[in-house]
């Protein structure tokens, strides 16, 4: 069968427009232009930029040119946070170097894209499973579909590779927490009485078991991100998503406390102090996050007999405690910042308390027979 009049300059052209009317379309569409509903989410906006804008060839890249563009991408438009970049860049870098060694390529030369086959990436992960545990394997092996992933949409390579590779199986421990008790006496080690260092300490730990924020927003945590009066601070987590978190009278009251002290913090010879930062060391500086973590461990040995306490664990005790408390998960999930359910998830397998509760609500027998 012929279409009549297919071929034809004016039917070529008539083409032309309609693809170039749709292709506005789905980019009104993609920008909520002209009152069109904009689609669902991130992924549906990507693809409907890249069927409807035409995709211009790339440029041939080298694996060491495109880690670099990689890099960019993470902190412009995904907002990674520069300890993510950081781990990503690493975690290709090393890439990079087995596949110049592979390769037999001298140390100066670049290496082409095309040598990442999935055959050398598997190999690359057979290397690095002689040294790392499987959950190290496996977020090495994320950030290096991430970085794949993004040189397909960018039109240097046609497929990923390492799409055919498959996780490690990894069993994922369950989070270490306090009891009431010992929490307690971790976080009323620090006191005022010890002078301006024992007020930020406390205060410092009151935030970290009753707000349950990492460490990172902790330390990044400026004067003017805390409420006193509503009980509350605003914290920046990861893809620097903000948040409000509640804190209780305990956290007040220390906080109160702190920012009476906080001037003697300054430094001792020249008298600066961080005009922003809520936390602060002896010299007047933000307070870094590996001083965090070993005065953590300092306070966690002397209050819980814990020399391996680090902040995270503090995070987790907060959410087991709200758990048995009777909060529910998606209350948690807010307080936390957490971007799945799932993870909020794994706190039922250590909440003891709460798995009796949903056991003698829904068992019938436990419900014929009721505990006490």
């Amino acid at each position: 069968m012929v279409l009549r009049g297919a071929g034809t300059p004016s039917a070529i052209a008539a083409s032309e427009r309609n693809s170039s009317r749709r292709a506005l379309r789905w980019y009104a569409a993609v920008r909520g232009v002209g009152g069109a509903p904009a689609p669902p989410n991130k992924l549906a906006r990507a693809r409907a930029v890249r069927h409807a804008l035409p995709v211009q060839p790339a440029q041939p890249l080298d694996f060491s040119s495109a880690i670099a563009a990689f890099e960019s991408h993470l902190r412009a438009e995904r907002n990674a946070s520069p300890h993510t970049v950081a781990a990503y860049a690493r975690d290709l870098r090393a890439l990079d170097a087995f596949l110049r060694e592979r390769k037999g390529l001298a140390e100066c030369a670049p290496v082409p894209l095309i040598a990442a086959d999935v055959y050398s990436l598997r190999g690359h992960l057979g290397v690095l499973a002689r040294t790392h545990a499987p959950p190290s394997v496996a977020r090495k092996l994320a950030a290096i579909r991430t970085f794949f992933r993004f040189l397909v949409d960018r039109g240097h390579l046609a497929c990923s590779p390492a799409d055919e590779l498959a996780s490690p199986k990894a069993r994922r421990p369950l989070p270490t927490f306090l009891s009431v008790d010992a929490a307690k006496e971790v976080v009323e080690c620090a006191t005022a009485a010890d002078g301006p260092v024992g007020a930020r300490d406390r205060a410092l730990l009151e935030l970290l078991y009753g707000a349950g924020v990492r460490v990172s927003e902790l330390v990044g945590l400026d004067l003017g991100d805390v409420d006193l009066g509503a009980g509350r601070a605003r914290v920046l987590g990861k893809g620097r998503k903000e948040r409000l978190v509640p804190f209780g009278d305990a956290a007040r009251d220390a906080l109160v406390e702190y920012l009476a002290a906080r001037p003697a913090l300054a430094h001792p010879r020249t008298g600066a102090l961080d005009p922003k930062a809520l936390f602060v060391s002896v010299r007047g500086r933000r307070l870094p996050v590996r001083a965090v973590q070993l005065l953590v461990r300092a306070y966690g040995a002397r209050g819980a007999g814990r020399a391996d306490l680090h902040p995270h664990a503090l995070r987790h005790t907060c959410a087991t405690h709200l758990l048995d408390g009777g909060a529910d998960l998606r209350s948690i999930q807010e307080v936390l910042g957490h971007a799945s359910l799932s993870t909020t998830q794994r706190y039922t397998h250590v909440s003891v308390e709460h798995l009796l509760r949903v056991y003698d609500g829904a068992h019938p027998l436990a419900r014929a027979r009721p505990r006490g």
